[in-house]
C-alpha cells in the first residue's frame, strides 16, 4: 500500500471519524460475540469496554494507519507487547480479535486493496502479540 500524500491508509479510510466508526463496532462486536476477550478489559456496570478505552484504541489505529500521532504524544510508544504482556494472549484470543476487527471491517464495508491491506496487517500484528505458544 502507497503511503504517498492522500493514499496513507488512514487516508483511504477516510479519516479519524471513520477510524473512530471502525473502533465503535469493534468493541461492539467483541461484546456481543466475544465474551472471552472482553472480559480482559475493565467493564462499567452494564458489562461495556468503557469510553477510555475505544479512544484510546482509536488513537492508537489512526496513528498505526498513518493518520496523526496523538497516541504517541500523549501516551508514547505503542509498545504493544509490553502493554499486552499482562494477558494472556494465545490462538483463541488472536482469532477472537481477528473474528471483532472483521466484523467490525464488514460493518464499514472497508473493501478493496485497503481490505485486503488491513486484513493482512491486522492478522501480522495479532499473531506477532502471542505470548503463549499452542
Amino acid at each position: 500500500m502507497s503511503e504517498q500524500a492522500g493514499s496513507t491508509p488512514f487516508d483511504l479510510m477516510g479519516g479519524a471519524e471513520r477510524v473512530r466508526a471502525l473502533v465503535e463496532r469493534f468493541y461492539d462486536a467483541m461484546e456481543a460475540h466475544e465474551p472471552a476477550l472482553t472480559a480482559l478489559h475493565r467493564c462499567d456496570e452494564q458489562g461495556r469496554i468503557p469510553r477510555e478505552f475505544r479512544d484510546r484504541f482509536a488513537l492508537f489505529l489512526i496513528g498505526w494507519l498513518g493518520g496523526p500521532q496523538e497516541y504517541i504524544e500523549r501516551y508514547g510508544h505503542p509498545a504493544l507487547r509490553m502493554r499486552h504482556a499482562r494477558v494472556i494472549v494465545d490462538v483463541a484470543m488472536r482469532d477472537a480479535w481477528l473474528r471483532a476487527m472483521t466484523e467490525a471491517m464488514d460493518g464499514e464495508q472497508v473493501a478493496g486493496p485497503l481490505r485486503g491491506f488491513l486484513d493482512k496487517r491486522f492478522a501480522e500484528v495479532a499473531d506477532f502479540l502471542r505470548n503463549v505458544a499452542d
